[in-house]
């Protein structure tokens, strides 16, 4: 287990997945949240989001704010500096990630490249 990690997750996001695990009956004492980066989007990459009870064998687990997160060893790396927020405004609403090693993003801000 990485004891620290450059990732924040602010209040807003953190009270999100609280009340997200709620709805979902997800017992945060036995579950991670995975926190992955996969290729898609028309940047080339995305984040994904989901709940996980196993960690795999290369796979490093964290404890930011409270919240034990879980990551493959690439997206580990790619999120490092990365804030995770929630909005509900007009401007959309959703969990966003401001990662400061993304050079690029699309138009509509799902994806990202390095």
């Amino acid at each position: 287990m990485t004891e620290s990690l450059p990732f924040a997750i602010t209040e807003r996001a953190r009270q999100r997945l609280a009340s997200v695990a709620v709805a979902e009956g997800v017992d945060l004492g036995e579950t991670f949240l995975r926190v992955a980066v996969v290729p898609g989007g028309c940047s080339g990459l995305t984040y994904d989001l989901g709940w996980d009870t196993v960690a795999g064998p290369a796979d490093e687990t964290v404890e930011v704010d409270g919240l034990r997160l879980v990551l493959d060893p690439r997206s580990l790396v790619t999120v490092e500096g990365t804030t995770l927020d929630f909005t509900d405004g007009l401007e959309g609403k959703g969990f966003h990630f401001d990662n400061p090693q993304a050079v690029r993003t699309c138009a509509c801000g799902e994806s990202f490249s390095l």
